[in-house]
């Protein structure tokens, strides 16, 4: 699969700060990926180097085979952008807006398409001045598709959103990766990169720490897993071998790489004498856990 963007060696620095420090990154065409780090890691510069926003100090960059820095309109032109706040006239109604923007595009998508696909076909009439705070973040992600964009940018796209309106934009951009759309994505929610990524960067001091699926970032598809529950109090002889820790509230905790064969011995042993595991749970390390981990636990 081609890339719809390739980074060499890139290095962004503010007099003697240096804000990116060296980054390799590849981003397939069609593919969503998100780019994760605290805030001040380089995370939001990258970004902005990629859109054209903001020029490099040096190193290689080729978006949709232009360079943002010279490609001018016509790589704009295949570019959408979802940025964390945006100027909008709020004397403009959610159609006319859409209907101004999409005026500077070659091949906008249509104004009643956009609102039915963000969920705004109640306030299509509506000023924008009278949108609540999720409403208008809805517009602005209309108005990032509103050209039709090879690649879409989308910065902490449901920051301000309600759980019911999150799960609305995650549905808007699995239908976008379905058409073949390829979204860089920025979020502090754990939660959002794990559903929506198909491969995900952390960035750290201006590095890549760790770049990989979801569920392997970090080495976590193989670190170990904590089993958890409760046995009737008395004294209790466990399964030999099977190393344990007091948790919280008089949890026993097992922490192991192999689930799978320390839940059957404990399963068996509670069947044999007729023990309940209360609330017996597996867990492994999520995403969040990583995230923390690689970064330091920085913010």
């Amino acid at each position: 699969m081609p890339a719809a963007i390739e980074v060499r060696d890139l290095h962004k620095r503010y007099g003697e700060v240096q804000a990116v420090a060296g980054i390799d990154l590849v981003v397939k065409a069609g593919e969503v990926f998100a780019l994760l780090g605290p805030n001040g890691a380089g995370k939001s510069t990258t970004v902005e180097i990629l859109e054209g926003h903001r020029p490099r100090s040096s190193g290689d960059v080729t978006v949709l085979g232009y360079d943002p820095e010279t490609g001018g309109r016509r790589f704009r032109e295949r570019i959408g952008i979802v940025l964390q706040e945006q100027a909008i006239e709020n004397q403009l109604t959610v159609t006319e807006a859409l209907r101004v923007y999409g005026s500077m595009y070659p091949h906008p998508r249509r104004p009643a398409e956009l609102i039915e696909l963000v969920g705004l076909g109640e306030k299509a009439t509506s000023r924008i001045r009278t949108l609540s705070g999720g409403q208008r973040r809805r517009l602005e992600l209309a108005l990032g598709l509103v050209g039709d964009p090879d690649l879409l940018f989308l910065d902490e796209p449901t920051t301000g959103f309600d759980p019911s309106a999150r799960r609305q934009a995650w549905t808007i951009v699995e239908s976008l990766r379905s058409l073949g759309k390829t979204i860089l994505l920025t979020t502090h929610y754990m939660d959002e990169a794990q559903n929506l990524a198909d491969r995900v960067a952390v960035i750290a001091h201006g590095e890549i720490v760790a770049e990989g699926a979801p569920d392997t970032l970090g080495g976590r598809a193989d670190a170990s897993s904590l089993i958890s529950f409760r046995v009737p109090s008395g004294p209790i002889h466990l399964p030999a071998g099977i190393e344990v820790s007091p948790g919280p509230d008089g949890v026993i905790q097992v922490r192991t790489p192999d689930p799978t064969r320390v839940l059957h011995r404990l399963t068996s042993w509670a069947l044999d004498r007729g023990i309940s595991l209360d609330g017996l749970t597996v867990t492994r390390p999520s995403l969040e856990d990583v995230y923390l981990e690689l970064t330091g636990g920085e913010e």
